[in-house]
């Protein structure tokens, strides 16, 4: 039992990578300190939960689909789209998943692949709910991103946008695109929207 924790033990410092693994796609829209990896499955596995409610699914599968989505990335980095046009067929992250949980307790190995094999596979509404909730993260995170100055956000934001596909997941998108990214804060303390 001792080996099967190691293992487990080795990919829980792994998974820690991501707290320093930025997401490439915004240097290209020149965010000189972008979002990390982890930062990014953080809220949008907040996003799941709610998608997922919102649509009549499990939200606390599809939060947990959402968390686990982007950990083939300690291995591969955050490739951008660009960048996986040259290493789609090198980096499938169900092949990751599988060699990050080598040793691992049996139990804990198969859940990884088999959440990891869901994600991927789109079939079941917690997984198609995890996979809008990953696009509207990155719509949101645009937004705050283009407020901050970064124009050329504006690409990630459409093109996240057109990539939503529930109904819940697109009705919350042209909510948040009617928001302003403080509007939170103007109406927690009482402000008027100007």
């Amino acid at each position: 039992m001792s080996d099967d924790l190691s293992a487990v033990a080795n990919f829980l410092y792994e998974a820690g990578t991501l707290k320093q693994t930025k997401r490439t796609g915004w240097w290209m829209a020149g965010v000189r300190d972008p979002e990390s990896v982890a930062e990014h499955s953080w809220r949008t596995s907040l996003i799941a939960s709610i998608i997922a409610k919102l649509e009549g699914a499990d939200p606390a599968r599809a939060a947990f689909l959402a968390v686990w989505h982007d950990t083939g990335e300690t291995r591969t980095g955050d490739v951008n789209h660009l960048g996986k046009r040259y290493t789609e067929g090198e980096t499938d992250p169900r092949a990751i998943a599988a060699d990050q949980v080598a040793g691992m307790p049996e139990g804990v190995a198969q859940a990884v692949t088999d959440l990891i094999g869901e994600y991927e596979a789109r079939e079941s509404a917690e997984a198609v709910c995890a996979r809008d909730a990953d696009k509207l993260e990155c719509m949101i995170q645009g937004i705050e991103y283009r407020a901050q100055g970064y124009e050329n956000a504006q690409r990630w934001i459409d093109n996240s946008r057109g990539r939503i596909v529930t109904k819940s997941g697109q009705a919350l998108a042209d909510a948040v695109l009617d928001t302003g990214s403080l509007s939170w804060l103007r109406t927690a303390l009482g402000e008027t929207k100007r």
